[in-house]
């Protein structure tokens, strides 16, 4: 995966310094919020400097405390549990379902303890959970929780009732770190139609300020702002997404044909009428040797993200059957929206002669 930018970005940027702007957030911060809000269909957008503290905000405003339990799955990048590690609360880990790689509601059920607060739902690769959105917002709903989407990975991708995911829960998150599929080398996004939250989370990025501009301050805040060069690239790159989202669904497609007749290799299933598929994501058996022969064929991959309650940044006592089998056999392909089809049919190729071997 790398970034895509391209002469759009370029030409503004250079528009942008030579209107004498003094690079802090702004006019541009103000106008891709927007842009960001209209596309997903939120009443608020708010970004800030990293996806990681896009989650830590909206926990925080959320009223997550030191302390508190949150359920989170035990297959995504480490910055979800760490985002509320961050000030204290507790990630409690669960396992996620096979098909999807999203939390299994059956797992996340038995997590719940008296001090659980919130759940924190990260749709991975931009895909929903089998068992629904709409049955995490009834098991909240029941135990009183709050439910939080990470949609660092779903920019792009909807529930089957057309509303963008990371707009059902209180408050979603995104991110615009370089893998991506807009990016703005860092940054994070929250989004609600929650008008407290919204004005919690913008006092908590600008130090706890009343009101922009002024140094009177009625909470405790932080500096988590964005600036106006990111939210010039980022301008031009969500100008580009629509054709972006189409792109990373043709990828899939090839990927998945090409593929079609290796037993050895499953691709996770994606909804490509609602979601968009940041990466491609396979299961793959002799994993470590075929990520070796692919790279003395010049094919980049990675290897996807090991079960956290394992890591040592962590070490929590659990078995998580999926988590591990991802750990073991999961594989990122090359995903970028700039890859060309021929260069998919080489990488395929080579998978496939690997097998044949």
């Amino acid at each position: 995966m790398e970034p895509w930018f391209a002469e759009e970005e370029r030409q503004a940027i250079n528009d942008y310094m030579a209107e004498g702007g003094w690079l802090t957030e702004f006019k541009r911060t103000a106008e891709f919020e927007h842009r960001i809000a209209d596309y997903t269909g939120a009443k608020h957008c708010i970004v800030v400097n990293n996806g990681t503290i896009s989650l830590t905000l909206m926990a925080l405003a959320a009223g997550i405390k030191a302390g508190d339990e949150v359920i989170v799955p035990n297959y995504t990048m480490i910055a979800t549990p760490n985002s509320v590690k961050m000030f204290g609360a507790v990630p409690v880990f669960v396992d996620v379902e096979r098909d999807t790689l999203c939390m299994d509601i059956e797992c996340a059920k038995m997590a719940i303890t008296p001090k659980t607060k919130a759940i924190m739902l990260v749709l991975a690769n931009g895909r929903y959970p089998k068992s629904g959105i709409e049955a995490f917002q009834k098991l909240c709903s029941k135990y009183g929780l709050i439910l939080l989407e990470d949609s660092a990975q779903s920019l792009g991708s909807k529930y089957p009732d057309g509303k963008h995911q990371g707009t059902v829960g209180l408050a979603g998150s995104f991110s615009f770190s370089a893998p991506k599929v807009i990016s703005t080398g860092q940054g994070g996004a929250i989004v609600t139609d929650d008008d407290k939250l919204a004005d919690k989370v913008r006092k908590l990025k600008d130090f706890g300020r009343s009101g922009g501009g002024n140094d009177i301050h009625d909470s405790i805040g932080f500096n988590f702002k964005f600036t106006e060069l990111q939210a010039v690239i980022g301008n031009e790159q969500m100008k580009k997404l629509p054709w972006r989202v189409e792109r990373k669904k043709e990828i899939y497609k090839r990927y998945m044909n090409n593929l079609s007749n290796v037993n050895e290799v499953s691709l996770f299933k994606q909804d490509l009428i609602c979601t968009t598929p940041w990466f491609i994501d396979i299961l793959a058996i002799n994993r470590d040797k075929l990520q070796l022969f692919l790279k003395e064929k010049g094919i980049g991959t990675r290897v996807m993200y090991p079960p956290i309650n394992k890591q040592e940044a962590y070490r929590v006592t659990g078995e998580h059957p999926i988590s591990n089998k991802v750990g073991e056999n999961g594989l990122w392909l090359p995903s970028a929206s700039q890859l060309k089809d021929e260069e998919i049919d080489y990488v395929t190729d080579a998978i496939i002669g690997f097998y044949r071997r």
